[in-house]
């Protein structure tokens, strides 16, 4: 079994005294980067699921929101737990463990859907994102390690590329399984009372689990292609010298990376960044649904299957324009653009603004790949490498957060267009990051120029 779990597919590249290998292995770099539009899928679902549990459970915004709180949590809850184990074992072994849980959280939404209670599909939430804290933890480091160093921002853009294609396959898979034609579900069900109210809610929401279904397959043949190929340890050789050092416990990393104030910052604004890119998918539904009572569940989740592929264009383009410019320069000027436009979605209430959210969700393509990979340069010591990523996860908190807030807002107003103004925040804040991390990097290598002309 040990020699099984050590893979019979082999790696094609050399690995190198800091972690990182000569050259991409192609094959494990395509099935690190499939692991993408896996949990990207299950995210998009929340959006289908916000919209359906608002009506069955009878939700307010705010308390809607808590879909997206439960399954960042468990971000949040898990990350450092899943950088130890990957610190101890192996990014293969955390990626399998990431999608045995994320099977098992698929699975409790059968007697979720059977007890029709909002709290047991929130655990079975939590469930997913612990398996998903331990596949982000674990993958994204491992992509920016599947190469040479100098490579590493641009290939986890690349492997952020797949992200928009599972989040289609996400919405399209709610749209058709679990929305349903005809008058949307709060006309249909604001004409019913009692027992077969009661019956309609059951059965919408044993809609809810089919989705599911069909990931758990896809995660069980992913689990046993994992297993069968082999990966790189992606961990820095240690020197003789550093034998007593190369243990870095909890602590002490907590305390390296605390000091840190450019990793810190980069914290700060992932954590910003999440937030506002989940609350923006969590609402666009409910904004093109405000608009028009003649629109349905599954017409406005259409608005999302194009949020979706802008969100890849964006990447792409993104990724095309990192070759010819900084990477933060163009995490900058995206930013601008997406806070024009978020600013309209705010202050403009008709339904050219639904559009513009299409917009803005082009313009998060650089964001989560850029900040992530950006921050955790800041740790010149690789002993804490796991650790720092791990925290980098963590910061997907921000996704538990904003829409709560933004749910609050759009409660207190009664208008979910203004709520959009939390988001138009947090655009700024990502863009002024990226101009402050670009003018400090220019001027430490014109200070290394110097010193190389002297």
């Amino acid at each position: 079994m040990q020699k099984l779990f050590r893979g019979v597919i082999k790696l094609s590249a050399h690995e190198q005294d800091d972690g990182y290998l000569d050259k991409t292995p192609i094959f494990q770099f395509m099935l690190l980067s499939l692991l993408i539009p896996l949990w990207a899928a299950a995210a998009s679902l929340n959006n289908i699921l916000i919209t359906q549990f608002k009506t069955i459970f009878e939700l307010n915004n705010a308390t809607s929101a808590l879909v997206n709180s439960a399954f960042y949590l468990g971000y949040f809850v898990i990350a450092i737990p899943a950088s130890r184990v990957i610190k101890k074992t192996s990014y293969k072994l955390a990626i399998v463990i990431g999608l045995s849980l994320f099977t098992i959280g698929c699975l409790l939404f059968f007697p979720a859907s059977h007890l029709a209670t909002y709290g047991v599909f929130l655990i079975a939430l939590f469930a997913i994102a612990c398996g998903l804290s331990f596949l982000e933890t674990s993958a994204n480091t491992f992509s920016t390690l599947m190469g040479p160093k100098s490579a590493s921002t641009v290939r986890l853009n690349i492997s952020q590329i797949f992200y928009p294609i599972g989040a289609v396959v996400g919405i399209l898979l709610g749209k058709y399984l679990i929305f349903n034609d005809g008058a949307s579900l709060a006309t249909t069900m604001a004409k019913m009372h009692g027992a077969a109210r009661l019956a309609y809610g059951q059965r919408m929401l044993q809609q809810t689990l089919l989705p599911y279904k069909y990931l758990i397959v896809v995660l069980l043949v992913a689990i046993f292609i994992f297993v069968l190929t082999q990966f790189p340890s992606g961990k820095p050789k240690q020197r003789s010298d550093q034998a007593a050092a190369k243990s870095a416990g909890v602590g002490e990393t907590l305390r390296y990376l605390i000091h840190n104030k450019d990793f810190m910052k980069g914290i700060g604004t992932e954590f910003v960044y999440m937030g506002m890119q989940t609350a923006v998918w969590a609402y666009t539904i409910n904004l093109a649904m405000s608009f028009s009572n003649r629109i349905n569940e599954r017409d406005a989740s259409t608005f999302m299957i194009y949020t979706y592929i802008a969100f890849f264009c964006g990447k792409l383009l993104a990724t095309a324009l990192m070759k010819r410019f900084a990477t933060a320069q163009v995490l900058f000027g995206f930013s601008v653009v997406g806070t024009l436009a978020l600013g309209y979605v705010t202050f403009v209430p008709n339904e050219s603004a639904v559009y513009l959210t299409i917009l803005a969700s082009g313009l998060f393509g650089p964001g989560w790949p850029t900040i992530y990979s950006q921050t955790l340069d800041t740790v010149t010591d690789k002993r804490y490498t796991e650790t720092a990523g791990a925290i980098v996860v963590m910061s997907i908190i921000g996704g538990a957060v904003t829409p709560l807030i933004q749910g609050l807002i759009a409660d207190m107003t009664g208008s979910v267009s203004l709520s959009f103004i939390i988001d138009v925040i947090s655009f700024a804040i990502v863009g002024s990051y990226a101009l402050s991390y670009y003018k400090r990097h220019q001027a430490a290598s014109e200070v290394t120029h110097m010193e190389e002309l002297l």
